[in-house]
């Protein structure tokens, strides 16, 4: 099992604690378990949120160890960060930690240097208060989430729960993200570099489980991808005009119709290459691909790694797995 500790600082925005308490709490594994321990730490026993208080009993030690840490965002980003905070999460990053930010809490992650020289992200609306104070990062405020390996940023609200999905995906795959996704209510497949939603300033509404206008569609497309799906086909199975479709699809997906049936095709693909022993041209024409080569340049697209390479990380990291349920005590 793998841990993800939430490092709670004062002043911090209680939905993004929440988004990755919620997120890395629900993934089921085949065994019956949890895929995270997951735990929450803060500087103080009873921290501010907003209206809120958050009580924790666990201390700054608690992020020693850690697979995984996550930072929410906090409402006051010209707030300091504790020099206690630097130095826990520097140590644990120098201690081989994989740390993710949420909305604003890029602006700790910066203070603490672990974004010098990387690509970053953090909420659209305080992008030129970030670019001031740390001018050695190099934002990109027009996405959702960017992977710098070890340390990763996402911008605000659904974003988080975009970058958590991302993370289960990395440790144990799309079909078991795909899962924690449904748990969830949300659409597993936007990718970083997505943009953020910036023009119409709100949320897809399916993250807080409310049903949209395109509900129905996105789960018929869900049900048919390996079908020869056209726009025309789509917009008649919503009962509405393309020029409709393609605007609805871009305000509340930030995609195209087609580009979102790719996006379910892949990730199709990748449950089947974990999942069977199915050759890879066999598993480019089940999920809906017309041609191998044009399945490899989606697949590699969108996932990065081919789909052999895909197959082979995590089939690798499926033994591990079962290993460790296997013989607990020689991990």
């Amino acid at each position: 099992m793998r841990s993800v500790t939430v490092l709670a600082l004062p002043d911090l925005i209680a939905y993004d604690l929440t988004i990755a308490v919620e997120a890395f709490n629900r993934v089921p594994l085949s065994n019956g378990e949890n895929g995270y321990r997951v735990q929450v730490c803060g500087t103080e026993p009873l921290l501010t949120a907003g209206p809120l208080r958050i009580g924790t009993d666990l201390g700054l030690e608690a992020l020693v160890g850690a697979d995984t840490i996550v930072v929410p965002g906090r409402n006051d980003v010209t707030a300091d960060t504790p020099a206690e905070v630097i130095a826990a999460l520097r140590s644990a990053h120098d201690s081989g930690a994989r740390i993710a930010s949420i909305c604003t809490g890029a602006f700790t992650l910066a203070a603490a240097g672990l974004l010098d020289g990387k690509r970053a992200t953090t909420h659209w609306s305080a992008a030129d208060q970030f670019r001031a104070a740390f001018p050695a990062v190099h934002l990109d405020p027009d996405v959702l989430y960017v992977d710098e390996g070890d340390v990763l940023t996402s911008a605000g609200a659904s974003a988080g729960l975009d970058l958590c999905l991302y993370l289960v995906q990395l440790d144990y795959g799309a079909a078991v993200a795909a899962a924690a996704a449904k748990l969830a209510v949300a659409p597993l497949h936007r990718s970083g570099g997505q943009a953020q939603f910036i023009a119409r300033n709100t949320l897809p509404a399916t993250v807080f489980g409310e049903k949209t206008e395109l509900d129905d569609v996105l789960g018929w497309i869900e049900v048919n991808a390996h079908e020869s799906l056209t726009l025309a086909a789509i917009a008649e199975r919503a009962s509405l005009s393309i020029r409709t479709l393609n605007r609805r699809f871009q305000n509340e997906t930030g995609q195209t119709p087609m580009q979102w049936v790719t996006g379910v095709r892949v990730r199709h693909a990748q449950e089947m290459l974990e999942r069977t022993s199915h050759g890879i041209e066999r598993i480019g024409r089940d999920v809906g691909f017309t041609s191998p080569a044009n399945f490899r340049e989606q697949f590699r697209r969108l996932s990065g790694v081919t789909p052999q390479a895909y197959r082979a990380a995590f089939r690798a990291r499926s033994m591990d797995v079962t290993t460790r349920a296997a013989y607990p005590s020689a991990c």
